[in-house]
C-alpha cells in the first residue's frame, strides 16, 4: 500500500515567487509631520491622527483618495458632475473611476446616464477632493468641487416660511417671530420641490445582568410631507414651505382639507405669477441615486433611565432616519446651477 505521503507533489526546482503585492520600501514611505509615524504614500491623511501628509512629486501619483465622510461638525466638500467625454463613457474609464470613486461601476453608470449634476464623491478636506477632480479628468470625466460654503449648507440659511399673502405686485412672507418678508415677483426664479420622509424607530428594555436585554417595548413612527423651496435673485436665503406646517389661507376658496393638495395648489398659483420662473421636481427620481454620496442621516437618542419598580430598571432609546440633509443639499444645488 502506498503511503500518504507519496501522493503528495513536489513543488518546482526553484525560488518561489511571492503570492501577496509588494509593499512599498522604506524611502517610499510618508512620515507623518504631527506623530512622526510612516504611512503608505497611497494615503493623504495620516492613519493614526489624522493629519494631513506631505507629499512631493514622486508621491503625488500614488496618492490616492480616502473619501471619508465628514463629521456633523466638519466641513464637506462635494466633487459635482458637470460632463462626460466620449472617452468617459468607455467600461475602461468607467471601471477605473468607480475605483478611484469607490462606487460601484453600475452606480457610476446610473449618475452618469443621468445627464445631470449630481454629486460623485464626498470628502473631509478640499485636498483630496482636488485629487478627485484630477483622476476623474485624466479619465475624460469633468467634475467641479462645491464646498458646503458655497452651496449654502448653514442652517440659518433655511427660513421656514409659516404662511404668505399674494399681492398683485409682491409676495409677502410670514416667518413667525419676525418682521414679515416682501419678495416682488419678478425677483422669483427657481421652485425646487421635495419630500422629507422621517422614520423613528424607539425601544424599551429591561437592564439585566444576562448578556442579551429583555426588549419591553417598541414603537415605529414613520411621516412623508412634501415640501418645495422658494429661490430669489436677490438673496442666499430658502424659503421652505411644507405641507403640516403652513397656513394656507392664502388660497382662499381654493383651499381644500388635504394639505398635500394645498401645497400643490400653492405651488401652481405663484408658478402661474411668474412666467420665467423655472421649477425642479426632479429629486423625487434621483432620491435612490444621491444615497451612495449623500446617504441619510441616522441618529440615534436616549431616552434616559426609568424605574419600572423595585430593583428594576429600564432604558430607552429612539433611532431617526431623515433624507432632510440629503434634500436641502439636492435644493442648494439646484439654486447653484440655476444661478451659475
Amino acid at each position: 500500500m502506498p503511503k500518504d505521503n507519496e501522493s503528495i507533489h513536489l513543488p518546482l526546482d526553484g525560488p518561489v515567487l511571492p503570492t501577496e503585492p509588494v509593499g512599498f520600501t522604506h524611502e517610499q514611505m510618508i512620515r507623518c509631520d504631527e506623530c512622526l509615524r510612516a504611512n503608505p504614500p497611497t494615503r493623504m491623511s495620516c492613519l493614526y491622527c489624522g493629519s494631513a501628509l506631505p507629499h512631493t512629486e514622486q508621491t503625488a501619483k500614488l496618492r490616492r483618495p480616502t473619501l471619508r465622510q465628514p463629521e456633523k461638525h466638519e466641513p464637506g466638500f462635494n466633487c459635482i458632475l458637470l460632463n462626460v467625454g466620449q472617452t468617459g463613457e468607455t467600461d475602461g474609464a468607467v471601471s477605473e473611476a468607480s475605483s478611484v470613486l469607490k462606487l460601484s461601476p453600475d452606480k457610476l453608470k446610473e449618475i452618469i446616464e443621468t445627464r445631470q449634476p449630481l454629486p460623485l464623491a464626498r470628502t473631509a478636506s478640499r485636498d483630496e477632493a482636488d485629487l478627485v477632480i484630477e483622476s476623474l479628468k485624466e479619465l475624460g470625466i469633468e467634475a467641479v468641487t462645491l464646498s458646503d460654503d458655497i452651496l449654502g449648507l448653514q442652517d440659518e440659511l433655511i427660513v421656514r416660511v409659516r404662511s404668505m399673502q399674494l399681492e398683485d405686485d409682491r409676495l409677502v412672507l410670514h416667518v413667525g417671530g419676525s418682521d414679515p418678508l416682501e419678495i416682488a415677483w419678478t425677483n422669483l426664479v427657481l421652485i425646487v420641490s421635495g419630500r422629507i420622509v422621517v422614520t423613528k424607530v424607539e425601544v424599551k428594555e429591561r437592564l439585566s445582568r444576562r448578556a442579551e436585554k429583555e426588549i419591553l417595548d417598541t414603537s415605529h413612527f414613520f411621516t412623508d410631507e412634501p415640501v418645495f423651496d422658494l429661490y430669489t435673485s436677490d438673496t442666499e436665503l430658502t424659503y421652505r414651505i411644507s405641507a403640516k406646517s403652513f397656513d394656507f389661507s392664502c388660497l382662499n376658496d381654493q383651499k381644500t382639507l388635504v394639505a398635500g393638495e394645498n401645497l400643490k395648489r400653492l405651488h401652481e398659483l405663484i408658478v402661474s405669477r411668474v412666467a420665467s420662473i423655472k421649477t425642479d421636481d426632479s429629486y423625487s427620481t434621483l432620491r435612490n441615486t444621491l444615497v451612495s454620496v449623500w446617504p441619510f442621516e441616522q441618529e440615534t437618542q436616549s431616552q434616559g433611565w426609568r424605574r419600572e419598580r423595585p430593583g428594576k430598571y429600564s432604558l430607552g432609546a429612539a433611532t431617526v432616519n431623515s433624507n432632510e440633509t440629503q434634500f436641502n443639499r439636492h435644493s442648494r444645488l439646484r439654486r447653484y446651477i440655476t444661478l451659475r
